[in-house]
């Protein structure tokens, strides 16, 4: 995996998304943030529980969720090897941590626009495909984390640029949390695009000469 940071480490079991290009942008965000011991952290669509570790490390208090059974195993199994306490969940995206209120969100939900549309993915894909327009769970995150934030809480959301980061932009603002841009990264195509590039170029989502990909961290913070 390109790109990949010392500083995002977990085994990934098989099936499970291993931590790759969007997971070491997001983790550089994690570590400009002042997070001090005890902060309160969610980190959803935890996949093997890399970024939910880091933030670990520095001592916060984190939980982390994920719909897939064997991505919490796989955080689970990560959390015992690096003896770090983190809470790990089973759940669809914040149903786990309803009730509760958190000084950091972490997100790095599927981005990826799929040929299938609606069709809900299945399997493996669930990792990374998000519907016809990228959006499927990144309109969900917009809509439900402010109402998690604790004052002056931030959420941190990795995605592509193929997803519409202006449409996350303008649903966070719209939710009365202070939002931007805050990190970028080109990739060359993966595997998963190359496999669909000429649907994306038809739909203008690739240029005719296009073969990177833009990452985008989006940090939102609640002011009040």
């Amino acid at each position: 995996m390109s790109g990949y940071s010392r500083h995002v480490i977990a085994l990934p079991l098989p099936g499970v998304y291993a931590p790759q290009d969007d997971t070491a942008l997001l983790a550089g965000a994690l570590r400009e943030e002042a997070l001090p011991a005890g902060a309160r952290v969610l980190d959803v669509g935890t996949g093997s529980g890399a970024l939910a570790l880091a933030a670990a490390r520095r001592g916060a208090e984190v939980t982390a969720v994920d719909v897939s059974r064997r991505a919490v195993w796989t955080a689970r199994l990560n959390a015992l090897l690096f003896r770090l306490p983190v809470r790990i969940r089973r759940g669809d995206l914040f149903a786990p941590a309803r009730g509760h209120r958190y000084d950091l969100i972490l997100a790095n939900p599927p981005y990826v626009p799929a040929p299938h549309g609606g069709r809900g993915p299945r399997g493996r894909s669930r990792a990374w495909d998000a519907g016809h327009d990228g959006r499927l769970l990144l309109d969900r995150i917009c809509r439900e984390a402010p109402g998690l934030l604790a004052p002056r809480g931030v959420v941190l959301i990795v995605q592509s640029a193929l997803s519409d980061p202006g449409r996350t932009l303008e649903l966070l603002r719209g939710a009365g949390l202070k939002a931007a841009v805050v990190r970028r990264r080109w990739i060359a195509l993966g595997p998963v695009l190359r496999s669909r590039e000429q649907w994306l170029r038809r739909r203008g989502l690739l240029a005719p000469h296009e073969r990177t990909e833009e990452l985008v961290v989006i940090r939102a913070e609640r002011t009040h």
